[in-house]
């Protein structure tokens, strides 16, 4: 019993350590400061505003639930084992048993632990060198990661899209939302490089083609990141594309421009201004806020535009499918043999890895 009693009152210390670490009282304190708001009789009054404090308080309460009932469980236990009535060794070592399971499924927080972790994600995938094939090959990446955000529950929109000329994509933007999604696919960041058999070759040749991911916290409240109106350069042109015959007729697609950094992004997939204005602010914003973890700036002003070329050699991962068959990962070292099904959405290992490797740098 002795053995069972030090069991549970070191599992105890270890749970109230990543509470700490995680800081579950400060989560608590703002779940409830998200519920007065809900509770005052004029919250509804502006509708947009009020289904964003629903969304955070649901997100809030789906991360703080487990780890309360997860203190609260281990708390009793240790209170039972002090009776010390060895007939119930058994029932309580089960306990104990179902509460190590539990609390090595949450651990994994304890990786999320970067400002904008719990965030939303914005996902843009561009096309590098290697024609229609990277084009393709473009169009593959997006597929892995729409399959692993289905896997996952996790709720897909295509943002902004720009088609191959033959085949595949040149460029896309993906917003997914999910809990710690931000965390779990910042590290897909950088240049995706695959080898294979061309299907767009006639002799069938060995092809190596480049995508580059850029992976954005989503950051879509003004008040995470001031920007100065005078910093921004916003132009308004006539969409094209899929948009339809009233978007075409209209010059609903905004570009706009961050003068200090030399930051451009351009919508026209919404069909109004306002719509796309929005939804421009908040990539450049999320683009900002990823610079800015980048340099390790405080400020704003402090930031230097980003070196395009200086990224497209930042290979992190190889996908090789001839001669041989692997997926290895650059800075993990990671590697599998089931490339297949890695590009069908399995990439939860090559994340796993990412985060280990990242909190041992630590």
């Amino acid at each position: 019993m002795e053995d069972l009693n030090q069991q549970a009152l070191d599992m105890q210390a270890e749970i109230e350590g990543a509470a700490e670490r995680i800081d579950v009282d400060a989560l608590v304190e703002h779940k409830l400061k998200l519920d007065e708001q809900i509770a005052k009789p004029d919250f509804w009054s502006d509708p947009a505003k009020a289904q964003e404090v629903v969304k955070q308080q649901a997100k809030l309460d789906r991360r703080v639930h487990p780890w309360l009932e997860l203190q609260r469980d281990i708390n009793d236990l240790v209170e039972l084992l002090s009776f010390n009535e060895e007939t119930m060794r058994a029932d309580l070592s089960g306990q104990l048993n179902d509460i190590v399971t539990r609390f090595a499924k949450l651990k994994q927080e304890l990786s999320f632990a970067g400002a904008y972790d719990d965030h939303d994600v914005i996902v843009n995938i561009y096309a590098g060198a290697g024609g229609t094939d990277a084009q393709d090959w473009a169009q593959m990446l997006t597929r892995m990661y729409v399959r692993w955000a289905d896997n996952h529950r996790f709720d897909v929109q295509t943002v902004d899209e720009s088609a191959g000329d033959e085949a595949g994509l040149k460029s896309i933007t993906l917003e997914i939302s999910g809990d710690f999604a931000y965390g779990r696919l910042k590290g897909e960041h950088g240049v995706h490089r695959l080898v294979r058999l061309s299907p767009f070759n006639a002799d069938n040749l060995r092809q190596t083609s480049f995508a580059k991911v850029d992976v954005l916290p989503k950051v879509d409240r003004p008040e995470e990141l001031a920007i100065d109106d005078k910093d921004l350069r916003i132009d308004v042109y006539r969409s094209g594309g899929h948009g339809g015959q009233s978007v075409n007729t209209t010059d609903s697609a905004v570009r706009i421009t961050h003068l200090p950094t030399g930051i451009t992004v351009a919508i026209q997939n919404e069909r109004s201004q306002l719509q796309n204005k929005e939804v421009a602010l908040t990539i450049l914003r999320s683009k900002l806020i990823a610079l800015q973890l980048e340099q390790h700036k405080e400020k704003i002003s402090e930031l230097k535009g980003p070196n395009q070329s200086a990224e497209w050699g930042n290979q992190i991962r190889s996908y090789v499918l001839h001669p041989y068959k692997q997926v290895k990962d650059l800075r993990t070292r990671y590697e599998t043999s089931d490339a297949e099904g890695v590009l069908d959405g399995n990439i939860d290992p090559l994340i796993t890895a990412y985060l280990d490797h990242m909190l041992g740098k630590e």
